[in-house]
């Protein structure tokens, strides 16, 4: 299986799971709070453990979500038995998956023409988890875009691409939902200005390629918490 995945396949599973505390938690008494933080915290340390574990909160930015857990493992068996403790704790009952995106790294079929010769990346960026911002959102294109000859959707990425470039503040890491997901692509920019990011969707809006693009909604705004952070930011730690 690895030799395949090595000839293009998929490399690494990549999970997105946004959480909103219960309201039933939130009418609780603090120490019921505290108890629900305690098991997150155990739970999110054996993620971390067995797999590449990134948290976020949305606390401010969405009505629907509180945190995003990020997880990246090699089997998607260390996925699904996390979730499978999850589900088997109280916390079952205590958080709400309101959203969840499946999804894999994979060679992008594009090549990029400010970095010509560059091998392309298989797995995540190696430089990635470091800003305090994530942009998420699940992308479909078009059916239009898959009549496209090859050599025409790479002349629309091309321009795609250097307008992304000019925004040297913004990281990039495209994953692949084909056939494992709603989605055909869940889309994480990473950085440290909100703004930047708002100005280059903003241009991209005018770019060939926005064009084919029929779903990239919901979109999440999401800050770089550690976990102690992340608890308290969701009210399931002391402040």
């Amino acid at each position: 299986m690895s030799e395949q995945r090595g000839q293009g396949w998929g490399k690494q599973f990549v999970k997105f799971s946004f959480y909103r505390v219960a309201d039933h938690v939130r009418r609780g008494g603090g120490a019921e709070r505290l108890d629900v933080g305690k098991r997150l915290a155990t739970l999110l340390e054996r993620s971390s453990e067995r797999m590449l574990t990134r948290t976020y909160t949305t606390v401010g930015t969405r009505a629907d979500t509180d945190f995003l857990i990020w997880q990246v493992a090699d089997d998607l068996g260390e996925i699904e038995s996390w979730h499978g403790e999850f589900l088997a704790s109280p916390l079952a009952g205590a958080l709400e998956r309101t959203h969840s995106y499946l999804s894999m790294t994979m060679r992008s079929l594009y090549s990029n023409p400010l970095h010509d010769g560059s091998p392309k990346r298989d797995t995540l960026r190696d430089d990635g988890g470091t800003n305090d911002y994530l942009f998420v959102y699940p992308m479909v294109k078009t059916r239009d875009w898959y009549k496209l000859p090859q050599s025409e959707r790479q002349r629309i990425m091309n321009e795609h691409i250097a307008i992304g470039h000019q925004y040297h503040g913004i990281k990039i890491n495209t994953t692949y939902s084909y056939g494992l997901d709603d989605q055909e692509f869940v889309v994480a920019f990473e950085g440290d200005e909100p703004g930047e990011f708002l100005a280059l969707v903003r241009e991209l809006r005018d770019s060939e390629s926005s064009a084919y693009t029929s779903v990239d909604t919901p979109m999440f705004t999401c800050r770089r918490r550690e976990m102690v952070e992340l608890l308290r930011s969701v009210g399931l730690a002391p402040s």
